[in-house]
């Protein structure tokens, strides 16, 4: 068997999921598989013999072994797939922040397309498409059973063509159409305003190559530490990205030595910790950080190891619940495997999959409050030919209309200590779980 090493690829899944990429080499072959029962494989090679003597239509060799493979993968969980040569190179593309498209994260929850977040200025996000939406059809065909490259292929396109999804939401009485112009995606990984003289917005829209460096950069136009005395870090809706960012951002907010994320896999080089380095910005003024259940991957990094280390407060809804970590493994033939190799946890030892980030200021009411609001403002005659200023539309922050930012900015102009605001307001205390070791 031929021992395939991995490259150590800082690629982000924006078209298809928000993952946690392991920035390691991870070695796939004999030294590291079981020993397989390869007579299975007459099975296989007889199942494509009468494929290939009895089927409707004639199937090439190619198509049935990717389709075996594509199977396989996604048996073992939802993000694991096969990448063939066209989506290899793409995926190696998007990292850099532009790719063709709509702008939403998707994922299989449940057998069904779900949509884990929709990317801030796209063409997804101004529709109105949300978290948790379920995509039913696209160009009227169902989803049913449509494996997650299908679906990518279905709603990718060249800029200015248009694709129909067929959404279910929460509290939608029946299903609605949403078509939607594709676009070129360039994602501005940082934006920044300032809310109050002194008190920094900083909204980070997906973990790229260099959203450490821009979120840096941003600060130092800012005033550093001299003219800042609080900053909101705004989450909402960040599907995540490369997990070596997510380590890099924390860290310009922790003490050199914390532990920010580790992950736990069964192979040795999948077992790693990532700290606060010695060297750059430590960062020493309060931070309020917002979520929702658009938060994903590398954003719920982020917010839980400055929730463990008791370094800000959370505001918002609870989080999504993407903990699992993917290697990209290029093979022989240009296309490559997204294999699930290990889990990340916070540093209290939280494994989030599923369970997601819990907020210290829980604010679903008031978020639900304000949406209910806002969709029956945006129905009234009067206002549909304003579309254009829609909430999906604004460029800026505004505490007046945004009920979460404006109790995170209160509690950052307050002088109540972070452990004391946490003990007034969250419901129970965090679980401090025991790590586990291997």
């Amino acid at each position: 068997m031929t021992t395939k090493k991995t490259i150590k690829l800082a690629l982000l899944t924006l078209a298809l999921f928000a993952a946690a990429l392991l920035p390691a080499y991870t070695f796939v072959g004999e030294s590291t598989a079981k020993s397989t029962d390869y007579g299975e494989l007459g099975l296989f090679r007889e199942v494509m013999r009468i494929v290939h003597k009895d089927y409707v239509k004639d199937v090439s060799d190619k198509e049935l072994v990717q389709g075996a493979i594509n199977g396989m993968l996604q048996s073992l969980d939802p993000h694991s797939q096969y990448l063939n040569e066209e989506m290899f190179k793409e995926l190696q593309v998007e990292t850099k922040g532009e790719f063709g498209g709509l702008g939403i994260e998707i994922a299989m929850e449940d057998g069904m397309l779900t949509i884990i977040s929709p990317i801030e200025d796209t063409p997804a996000y101004k529709i109105g498409l949300k978290a948790g939406d379920k995509i039913l059809k696209i160009d009227g065909e169902s989803t049913k059973n449509i494996t997650l490259p299908k679906a990518v292929k279905q709603m990718r396109g060249n800029p200015g063509t248009k694709v129909t999804l067929t959404i279910m939401r929460e509290g939608f009485k029946e299903f609605k159409d949403y078509t939607i112009e594709r676009a070129l995606i360039h994602v501005r990984s940082v934006k920044t305003q300032m809310l109050e003289p002194g008190y920094p917005y900083v909204k980070i829209v997906s973990f790229q190559e260099s959203t450490d460096r821009d979120l840096t950069n941003a600060i130092k136009d800012m005033g550093e530490d001299e003219n800042i005395k609080g900053m909101v870090l705004d989450l909402r809706n960040n599907p995540g990205g490369l997990l070596d960012q997510a380590w890099k951002v924390a860290n310009l907010f922790l003490e050199k030595g914390a532990l920010i994320v580790y992950t736990d896999g069964r192979a040795k080089d999948q077992q790693m910790e990532f700290k606060a380095t010695r060297t750059g910005k430590h960062y020493k003024y309060r931070i309020a950080v917002l979520i929702n259940e658009g938060s994903a991957s590398a954003s719920e990094i982020v917010a839980g190891a400055l929730q463990d280390h008791e370094r800000a407060v959370i505001f918002g809804t609870k989080s999504f619940g993407k903990a699992s970590v993917q290697t990209i493994i290029p093979l022989d033939s240009k296309s490559g495997l997204r294999l699930t190799t290990a889990y990340y946890y916070t540093p209290r030892g939280r494994h989030i999959q599923k369970a997601g980030i819990v907020p210290d200021v829980d604010m679903k009411e008031e978020v639900k409050k304000q949406q209910e609001q806002e969709n029956e403002d945006e129905a009234k005659p009067e206002n549909k030919k304003k579309n254009k200023q829609s909430r999906f539309m604004r460029d800026t922050a505004d505490p007046k209309t945004d009920p979460v930012l404006s109790k995170a900015l209160d509690w950052l102009k307050s002088d109540v200590s972070i452990k004391q605001y946490k003990m007034e307001n969250s419901p129970k205390p965090l679980p401090d779980t025991a790590r586990s070791t291997k």
